[in-house]
């Protein structure tokens, strides 16, 4: 088990770390270089076309990030987060594009609700990339014991926040004229639209 200190600067020198969020512990890494982020998405046994999110620790610092987050995307930004939930926002500058997927005018967003470990983590860092800390298609981990041990064989350090909620978050598609769910999560979708 790590602290606090350790995962941050383990992110910052380009490693991955496991950090606890507002809803199940995530792999992270950071968002401003590619290799970082392939690493993660191999380490996680993700297809490449998946996208990964972007999670600032504030809605300023990710519109800091990703500036032409404007008119309806930044308000609706600013209205669901911080919360449990991923938007797809349009990227028409094709930001960090290495967390894009398959799309590269799209980006996936957050900013969680986090306290505890994960939010100074996140705090000191700004942002970062960040996934659950699973194998892909495989259950999220609620506790640090449900990551899978060949990840935490590998990973630069593990912050422990004890037992989380465990339910991903809520991932909407904006880009679009009518906004689509993409995937049930922490709180109903029907909540936000």
């Amino acid at each position: 088990m790590s602290d606090v200190a350790e995962a941050v600067a383990a992110i910052r020198e380009g490693r991955i770390a496991v950090i606890p969020t507002d809803t199940v512990y995530g792999l992270a890494c950071t968002p401003y270089r590619p290799e970082p982020v392939r690493a993660l998405a191999e380490l996680k046994r993700r297809p490449r076309e998946q996208p990964i999110a972007l999670v600032a620790a504030s809605v300023d610092g990710l519109l800091e990030c990703v500036p032409e987050l404007r008119g309806r995307a930044a308000a609706l930004a600013r209205r669901l987060l911080p919360g449990p939930y991923t938007l797809v926002l349009p990227n028409p500058a094709g930001r960090f594009p290495w967390l894009a997927g398959d799309r590269p005018d799209a980006i996936g967003v957050r900013v969680p609700a986090a306290s505890g470990p994960g939010a100074v983590v996140l705090e000191q860092l700004g942002a970062i990339a960040a996934t659950s800390a699973n194998h892909h298609g495989e259950r999220d981990p609620r506790r640090l014991e449900d990551v899978p041990q060949d990840i935490l064989a590998v990973v630069a350090a593990a912050v422990d926040a004890g037992e989380l909620p465990g339910t991903p978050s809520t991932v909407l598609d904006l880009t679009g004229e009518e906004p689509r769910v993409l995937r049930e999560g922490a709180v109903p979708a029907g909540e936000a639209l």
